[in-house]
């Protein structure tokens, strides 16, 4: 029997992706001037003021307060009118020395024997339903508020976005798991105030299923825009007005949006967030190593949907163990555990080992706090950072790097494809 599946995303303007992206700014400055930063940073947004706490171990300091200052303006909190601007917020600084005890378990004298920053267990995982191998109901969640915030910074065709919004696409699959059509997409936009409500109401609807939709469509592959019928159901701001937005509507937290930031809720999440945290910590780094196996073993033909897992102990080097799941879908003649043997020989899953081969230890995390940190794109970058305490830095990163499919042909030869 056909069923209904259905992701959310929220934009760079949501409280929680505000704080995402202000804690990431600064693991990126930290790493900029001192590549061998230890970070744990959380940030809370709410009305008028910004608060940063967490434990550092760096030879580096930074202006914190410019660097959150920055972050908030960048994402267009520029008005008074908001009760959050950038200009004027309060931010205020708890950040502290990182704990020795925990210190100690990570840093080795041997650099391969550096333990894991903490226990847990991390998940990947990729399908091949869409060309990025990400599910596509979160894939164009996160489109339709990339293109909303586009058309906010271009304020033509659409001149009264505020940042805060909010999307959520359900598409009916059938039996044999193919998306057949989109049943609903709900957007939910913060926008400025209007005399008729009802007016207000009706122009949003049209602009965003008459403006917004077809620039989406445009961008997708015909057997994706074919999904795009005149019976979807749309629930634009379904509330009513939505003046009152961004952290003066609902305060923000670091890691609230960790669905958002994986899978949109298909196959599973080990509960550890990313954003504020260098890539010692493995919530971060083996979640990306994780995905990285499982988009190249998918992209290679081993099945067509694939989940691993891999756990931790706190100040040791060599996981607890790693687990796969391919859903019934393996293309090869071997039992799923079969292929979490070949994965552990053809990955090295310790955590110095996934620092070095997705080059971690570089600012490269600012751009992972909003839209997803996987299914992007992989691309090189430069980065110019300041500080005012030394000269400036520009550094040539590289985005993305569990998204690279740099493994399909070891993948192929080790499993005799």
């Amino acid at each position: 029997m056909a069923y209904l599946f259905t992701s959310e995303s929220v934009s760079e303007g949501h409280p929680d992706k505000i704080a995402d992206q202000i804690s990431d700014a600064l693991i990126d400055n930290f790493l900029a001037f001192d590549p061998n930063s230890k970070v744990a940073c959380e940030t809370l947004v709410t009305t008028g003021q910004v608060v940063l706490a967490g434990e550092v171990k760096s030879e580096t300091y930074l202006d914190v307060q410019k660097i959150a200052r920055d972050v908030i303006n960048r994402i267009g909190y520029t008005k008074s009118d908001y009760m959050f601007e950038g200009n004027s917020c309060g931010v205020l600084s708890a950040i502290h020395e990182q704990s020795q005890d925990i210190n100690q378990g990570v840093d080795r004298k041997s650099p391969e024997e550096q333990g894991a920053g903490d226990q847990g267990m991390m998940f990947g995982y990729a399908t091949n339903e869409t060309e990025n191998y990400m599910p596509l109901a979160l894939d164009l969640s996160h489109m339709i508020l990339r293109e909303l915030a586009e058309l906010r910074r271009e304020n033509k065709e659409i001149s009264y976005l505020r940042p805060d919004s909010k999307a959520q696409v359900t598409i009916e699959y059938s039996d044999d798991n193919v998306p057949q059509r989109i049943e609903a997409i709900v957007v939910s936009t913060q926008h400025d105030d209007f005399d008729e409500e009802e007016t207000m109401l009706a122009k949003i609807k049209s602009d965003i299923v008459s403006i917004l939709i077809p620039r989406v469509v445009a961008q997708l592959k015909p057997e994706i825009q074919k999904l795009f019928t005149s019976d979807i159901k749309y629930h634009i701001n379904p509330t009513g007005k939505f003046v009152i937005g961004g952290p003066h509507g609902d305060t923000g937290l670091t890691g609230r949006k960790i669905i958002v930031d994986t899978y949109g809720g298909k196959g599973a999440h080990g509960g550890g967030a990313f954003s504020g945290k260098d890539p010692s910590k493995v919530d971060r780094s083996a979640a990306y190593a994780t995905r990285h196996i499982a988009k190249n073993m998918v992209a290679a033909g081993i099945a067509d949907e694939m989940l691993v897992q891999v756990s931790y102990a706190i100040g040791v080097a060599a996981p607890m163990g790693i687990y796969v799941n391919t859903y019934g879908t393996a293309k090869v003649d071997l039992h799923d555990g079969e292929i979490a043997k070949k994965i552990e020989e053809l990955f090295d899953m310790r955590p110095y080992a996934i620092e070095q081969r997705l080059k971690l230890r570089n600012p490269i995390y600012e751009e992972t706090a909003a839209y997803g940190h996987m299914g992007r794109k992989n691309e090189v970058v430069t980065k110019v950072f300041y500080s005012p305490y030394t000269e400036p830095i520009k550094k040539e990163v590289e985005l993305f790097t569990w998204e690279k499919l740099d493994f399909v042909d070891k993948i192929k030869s080790s499993f005799g494809l």
